[in-house]
């Protein structure tokens, strides 16, 4: 396999295990509401185990990936997805400050994705 080649998959599975970070940390953060401060049990076993995946799985990500955009990703993501799981499963309100705020998260990480990491 050619060395661009071997970029190239080395860039990918960083991006596929950033976005198994990401889903791990929303599912934890999930289960983390579920759980009630960890007053139940499975909800917080999960919550535990997800949290463990994600660490894990951004430690890899972060060998192949520049830090600040990979961690903006993460977190604007993250930020995005918890906040819209917020709303539908567990009903809860957004203003729209917040929802501004959350624009403002969003224009930032695309902007450190196109142009913050320098190679």
């Amino acid at each position: 396999m050619p060395y661009d080649e071997i970029e190239t998959w080395s860039e990918i599975m960083a991006y596929f295990l950033l976005a198994l970070a990401i889903g791990a940390e929303i599912t934890a953060t999930t289960f983390l509401k579920y759980s009630e401060g960890f007053t139940k049990f499975l909800p917080s076993l999960a919550c535990v185990i997800s949290y463990v995946i994600c660490y894990v799985a951004f430690s890899k990500a972060i060998q192949r990936m520049n830090l600040g955009v990979a961690y903006a990703t993460w977190c604007g993501v993250g930020i995005v997805v918890t906040t819209l799981i917020s709303a539908i499963v567990f009903g809860e309100k957004i203003s729209l400050a917040g929802v501004f705020g959350i624009v403002c998260i969003v224009v930032g990480c695309v902007v450190l994705n196109l142009n913050g990491a320098g190679h």
